[in-house]
């Protein structure tokens, strides 16, 4: 176990010698910044500390230690303004004339002792700039990733009924003092070390502070809404406060950083303050945020805590059961191990999946091939590597549907099932919007991380009348399907956002939506009670091969695959002589979906290259999906 007295609890101690030490040698200079992430992504990197680091996705917040090292693995929901801060500053005593140095970063509000003064006017002043990202947990995320994460921690943590923090703090004598003296309040307004006006004056003295009061008082205004993209999501939100390359973040990517977490009364009892004042027209400090705008990006603290960002590493996927980064050496020897149990652990996974299917083994086929889609580049406007199925023939009137999501639920990291009823589509929010009031970007269901499932349910849909949100909504279903895009709405424009949705959907006829591949139902058997069924299924496989399983999809996905020229110019023959055999019914959307087919098939078998066993393979599935809809057609006497 690594020695968690002094990093893991009070990082800011170490923070505090690395400044003071490299202050000493070196004099006032940014390179000790360096040292500070150097320090801890070396003790991360020991006998799996990162375990031993309490995660905000598994133990409550009244359980963590203020000011501790924390990680939190999350989602980007929106992206505030920067802000500037007081990097370094510098007290004076005014009995003594002593003059110190302090450091301002992975701070909320600036520490002085009883005795000492900021001295707002110092040359040692040094002003900078941070990003603040609004996170929520990711969408969507299944259960077992959570349990997973939770299984492997080693944090030891305590329930902490009490905070008292170590810095001087104003008592009420002096409030009623500064009541009196309200130039003495502005002057110790300006000793926060957080957001400042372009022209070098602070703005007010906490940066995040909140108009707390709002939450706390009965009669005030409603609950605030921790904008979370799905409905019944739990968790914590976080301003996450980035000090380094935050370019290289963006809305929507899935995130771990790690950092240290504030969550200082005081940032509460500060915006109650800094609300009241800035309420007086004489105010020369008054904010020219708007009320709304304060009280959503300076919430309490105690309902959405702060973390100061010391490492922050973009995810390639929340999968707890691969290696976090799949480039490194340790990381490939176990691709390797894997991959070569590939092939019967396919055929398990397809027996699987034709059981939950009731029996259709060609359903089961392509489900597989849909759950390791994913958009793997983008030709213009075209994104590659998408793949939509489009489930027809559900059983009607059953909670099949409902199971499959279950099924898939219990297979991929992230996934949601979206109800298409007339009701859901008029009234439901799927697009995210900028709320200009607020400065804020109001989440809507379709602002989901990279590779989540999303099963769309078309069974429960009924006659009606879609208004204009409905209309609105499923337009943006079609181009999230057809484009992998949702059009953000910022009231005076549109702005696409790409995504990496794998979206299934399950209905009785052919979808109203458009798909890239339709794949006619043929139960061979319909359980007389289906929940029985099903729980019984997820009950026979064992706990290792569901995980397996989920190691199976989620690591196909993030594989390297190309095609040989030499089979290249063997398919573009392939399909020259299936022209000329069919021209009427093949087209060039055949080629580009037998080629997808092919692509996941082979990826499937852990081939990363095409061969011709494989397309002949797929050309066969095609054949006969195709030939299932064409019975199908005869049967309905109609198109599908």
């Amino acid at each position: 176990m690594p020695c968690v007295a002094d990093w893991l609890n009070s990082p800011l101690s170490i923070v505090q010698g690395i400044f003071v030490c490299f202050l000493a040698q070196n004099g006032p200079s940014p390179d000790w910044e360096k040292k500070v992430t150097e320090y801890f992504t070396e003790k991360l990197k020991e006998n799996n500390a990162t375990n031993w680091v309490p995660s905000l996705n598994d133990v409550p917040l009244h359980y963590l230690k203020p000011n501790s090292l924390v990680k939190f693995r999350c989602m980007v929901q929106d992206m505030f303004d920067p802000e500037f801060y007081m990097g370094v500053y510098e007290t004076i005593d005014p009995n003594t004339k002593t003059r110190v140095l302090h450091f301002g970063k992975y701070r909320d509000v600036s520490e002085c002792g009883p005795q000492q003064e900021i001295d707002l006017n110092s040359s040692q002043t040094v002003t900078l700039e941070r990003q603040t990202f609004y996170c929520v947990p990711v969408p969507g995320e299944s259960a077992w990733v959570k349990e997973a994460y939770i299984s492997v921690s080693q944090a030891r943590v305590s329930p902490s009924t009490s905070y008292t923090p170590s810095r001087h703090k104003r008592s009420y004598e002096e409030d009623e003092d500064m009541e009196l003296h309200p130039s003495k309040q502005k002057e110790q307004h300006m000793g926060n070390i957080g957001d400042i006006h372009g022209c070098g004056e602070p703005k007010r003295l906490e940066t995040e502070a909140s108009a707390g009061h709002q939450l706390i008082s009965p009669n005030c205004s409603p609950p605030l809404d921790l904008n979370f993209p799905l409905p019944g999501e739990k968790g914590p939100a976080c301003l996450v406060k980035v000090y380094e390359r935050w370019d290289s973040f963006k809305v929507n990517d899935t995130l771990e950083v790690y950092g240290i977490l504030s969550v200082d009364p005081v940032l509460s009892i500060v915006n109650n303050e800094e609300r009241e004042n800035s309420s007086s027209p004489l105010d020369p400090m008054e904010c020219m945020d708007t009320v709304e705008e304060q009280r959503v990006h300076s919430p309490p603290a105690s309902l959405v805590p702060r973390i100061h960002v010391i490492l922050a590493q973009k995810l390639q996927h929340i999968n707890p059961l691969l290696p976090a980064c799949l480039n490194e050496e340790e990381s490939k020897s176990f691709v390797s191990s894997f991959m070569m149990e590939l092939s019967p652990l396919r055929a398990e996974l397809l027996g699987f999946l034709t059981h939950a299917l009731l029996g259709d083994s060609l359903a089961a086929e392509y489900l597989i091939l849909h759950l390791i889609s994913t958009v793997y580049a983008r030709r213009d406007v075209l994104p590659l590597g998408k793949f939509t199925v489009n489930l027809s023939g559900c059983p009607r009137n059953s909670i099949f549907t409902e199971h499959i999501y279950r099924i898939i639920q219990q297979l991929v990291p992230a996934a949601y099932r979206l109800q298409m009823t007339i009701e859901n589509m008029n009234h439901s929010r799927f697009i995210p919007h900028k709320d200009y009031t607020a400065n804020r970007l109001v989440s809507g269901v379709l602002q989901l991380a990279s590779n989540t499932s999303l099963v769309i349910d078309e069974m429960l849909l009924e006659q009606g009348q879609l208004d204009t949100t409905g209309v609105h909504n499923v337009t943006a279903l079609g181009n999230l399907i057809t484009w992998q895009k949702v059009d953000y709405d910022f009231s005076y424009h549109q702005m696409e956002f790409p995504c990496n949705i794998n979206v299934l959907i399950t209905s009785e006829g052919r979808s109203l939506l458009p798909s890239d591949c339709q794949v006619q139902l043929q139960p061979q058997i319909i359980p007389p009670n289906m929940e029985e069924y099903i729980n019984s299924l997820l009950t026979a496989v064992l706990p290792s091969m569901l995980n397996k399983f989920r190691i199976f999809l989620s690591l196909l996905r993030l594989l390297d695959y190309s095609i040989s020229d030499e089979v290249t110019k063997a398919v573009e023959e392939d399909f020259v002589e299936m022209r000329k055999n069919d021209p009427e019914s093949i087209t060039a959307d055949d080629l580009h979906r037998t080629l997808l087919v092919a692509r996941f098939l082979s990826l499937s078998a852990g081939q990363t290259t095409l061969s011709r066993e494989r397309w002949l393979r797929a050309k066969q599935l095609e054949a006969l999906r195709k030939t299932r809809l064409q019975q199908q057609k005869c049967v309905n006497g109609n198109e599908l």
